[in-house]
């Protein structure tokens, strides 16, 4: 189909068709191909230019109308141009669309001689400009495209591409926040311009502003339904907020536009992993191996997905098998760090790591390495030095992570204290949604929650469904919803058979399912009057302990107050008050304290009263929950399964002159069953 004379170049340049392939500098007696190739008749425009030119070879003018038609029918118009560069040595335009040409080939060398030709020809032009920074930043050249960009955007304000591209490069550079502000401004410009949306989209997503994101990728694909990339990104920053079905969906929709799109089917795999679906995880990364066998990342996931399941020799492999094929990928040289303890005959490893930390080309490529470098520094108990890469970590992560806003979170607790008053029955009694299946296991991240699960999942009754993203937006929509006590009701009893069909789905007999989400401690007063039969563990750890250990951990979003330790104590002061008051507006018999402290020095006796408490018998199989063999996708799955170990009561102890603001959470004594309230 011939474009619009105002549409794009289908050529590349970034002109308008009018002013780009679909202009042809015809003398007047070769008016005929100019009405031709107006007409978007390029078959017949190819026979007329090639008849003219056995007899005028050295017309300029013909070779360009005849690279026209090559380019509009999807030729190689190659050799057409380079003729018409050649016998036109002083048409800028000319060298112009030899550039494009050679840039759509791969040969951004040959495309930079070409548009510095035309810059010697035409030097205040700003599609030369920009499509020569294009080239530059193709060969890896970012600081030269950078020139190149801005030189457009002084010769051009309103040259909305260039203040695209302009924002590209800088995104390679690890400059969202400058990207961000190029994009906008291109936007301004064009608003309807679907790439720039995008692409405003992803510097969103790296700075962990994750509805932004999520809006622009909409926008983009509200302009252009088949943009592939944008479906695959709205995925990621669905994921990022928890919404993993939506997440899912957006995957599915970008392999079913692009089968071989393998990015998409790693990703899918992402998603299916912290769904629980291990087994159509790994197909899906097998799906992107076999597009591409050196799919790396698919590889690292494989790993992560092996490790998951306690195979850590085979994850180990996996790790080895991407370095080989990437020797400088940062993730795989982290991930072997969290396989097992590291120790003083690893330092080959740490040598490795603490190279590639130093070259990182971008904050997130180092952040994986330097938290794993802090990891192998406590191993072997090299505190100071470990304290300091988990510093430079985090101070990394606050780059590109979004910032931890204390008022909102404030906020948000006395919403939800001010919506569940102490004691206060539920809106509608919902005798029919009495189930007792539910186990919640919550308290803050890193307190125990992945050890007190496995433990209970070693039960042949219990089925263990790690951390569900189910009560979030279950909240999220309640609240929206919920306009009387009739609808209320209505939307409970809904919430609650959603919620107990998804138990189903992941276990069809198991007489008791867990639910390890750390962070339902926010909605326990919803979850309640939805299940009231539930019962809630509530994992509690020395809070010093559980911060330190916060502040060690890599967490790829959802949890920006972890990069301070401010924040984290701020953070801690807000999960107590809300928990005191769940202690008040809950009836008793649905909750129990469990000490981490407690459980770790007494293990059977704390093992059999969590089973006493959810109506279990105890069993055997509890004591020796090290040798059960399930998926864990935590960041404790190495520690599950060990033995009990002791090590990391009082842990804080080995960092106490590092971690002053901390020192405010007083820790307890763990002989009592519960800290001080």
């Amino acid at each position: 189909m011939k474009p619009g004379r105002n549409d794009a170049c289908p050529c590349g340049s970034g002109k308008k068709y009018k002013a780009c392939c679909g202009r042809i500098a015809l003398p007047v007696d070769l008016g005929e191909l100019r009405a031709l190739s107006n007409a978007g008749r390029y078959r017949e425009l190819e026979g007329n230019a090639r008849e003219l030119i056995a007899q005028h070879p050295d017309s300029g003018p013909i070779w360009e109308a005849l690279a026209v038609s090559l380019l509009m029918q999807g030729k190689d118009a190659l050799q057409a141009l380079q003729r018409a560069a050649s016998l036109m040595p002083n048409d800028a335009e000319a060298h112009k669309n030899l550039g494009n040409a050679r840039r759509e080939l791969g040969r951004f060398d040959e495309a930079v001689a070409s548009y510095r030709r035309a810059l010697d020809i035409q030097p205040d032009s700003a599609e030369a400009h920009n499509n020569l920074g294009g080239a530059l930043r193709a060969l890896g050249q970012l600081e030269q495209a950078l020139l190149s960009f801005r030189r457009a955007l002084r010769l051009n304000p309103g040259y909305a591409e260039a203040h695209n591209n302009l924002g590209n490069a800088l995104m390679d550079l690890g400059q969202p926040e400058e990207a961000l502000a190029c994009y906008r401004r291109a936007l301004e410009i064009a608003p309807g311009y679907a790439r720039v949306h995008g692409n405003l989209g992803d510097a969103c997503l790296i700075l962990g502003r994750l509805d932004e994101a999520t809006a622009s990728y909409r926008r983009a694909l509200a302009l252009s339904p088949d943009y592939v990339e944008a479906h695959n990104n709205l995925g990621n920053a669905l994921r990022g907020l928890g919404q993993l079905e939506d997440a899912e969906a957006s995957y599915r929709r970008a392999l079913m536009l692009r089968p071989e799109f393998v990015e998409a089917h790693n990703h899918l795999g992402a998603v299916l992993r912290l769904q629980g679906r291990s087994t159509e995880a790994q197909a899906s990364c097998r799906s992107a191996l076999e597009i591409n066998p050196n799919c790396t990342a698919a590889l690292v996931l494989l790993a992560d997905l092996s490790a998951d399941g306690g195979q850590f020799a085979e994850a180990e492999e996996l790790f080895k098998r991407a370095i080989a094929i990437e020797p400088d990928l940062a993730q795989a040289w982290a991930g072997i760090a969290r396989l097992r303890r590291m120790t003083r005959e690893d330092a080959a490893w740490l040598a490795q790591a603490q190279r590639l930390a130093g070259i990182a080309r971008s904050p997130r490529q180092e952040v994986y390495l330097r938290y794993a470098i802090g990891k192998y520094l406590d191993d072997v108990g090299d505190f100071e030095q470990a304290f300091d890469s988990y510093r430079r970590a985090n101070e990394l992560t606050k780059q590109y992570q979004a910032r931890f806003d204390r008022q909102n979170l404030t906020r948000a607790v006395d919403q939800i204290i001010h919506a569940h008053e102490p004691r206060r029955p539920s809106p509608t009694p919902i005798a029919a949604i009495a189930s007792a299946r539910p186990v919640f296991i919550v308290g803050m991240p890193r307190s125990g929650t992945s050890l007190a699960e496995q433990i209970l999942a070693s039960h042949p009754k219990l089925f263990g469904a790690g951390e569900l993203t189910f009560w979030k937006a279950a909240a999220a929509g309640y609240q929206a919803s919920a306009s009387d006590e009739h609808s209320s009701a209505n939307l409970l009893r809904k919430l609650a058979e959603d919620y107990l069909r998804l138990l189903q789905d992941l276990s069809a007999d198991a007489l008791r399912v867990t639910d390890k989400m750390p962070a339902n401690f926010l909605f326990l007063g919803l979850i309640h009057a939805a299940l009231p039969n539930a019962r809630i563990i509530h994992m509690q750890r020395n809070p010093i302990d559980t911060c330190l250990s916060l502040y060690f951990q890599h967490f790829e979003s959802a949890h920006p107050y972890a990069n301070d330790l401010e924040d984290l104590a701020y953070y801690y002061a807000q999960y107590l008050r809300l928990m005191r008051h769940w202690r008040a507006a809950l009836p008793r018999q649905v909750m129990l304290d469990v000490p981490y402290e407690r459980l770790v020095n007494e293990p059977e006796a704390w093992s059999r009263r969590m089973l006493d408490f959810i109506g279990l018998p105890w069993h055997s199989r509890c004591a020796d929950f090290h040798q059960t063999a399930r998926n864990v996708t935590t960041a404790s799955k190495w520690q599950v399964r060990q033995r009990i170990n002791r090590s990391s009561v009082d842990r804080w102890r080995n960092y106490e002159k590092f971690i002053g603001p901390l020192q405010k959470l007083a820790p307890w004594d763990p002989r009592h069953d519960r800290p001080p309230q």
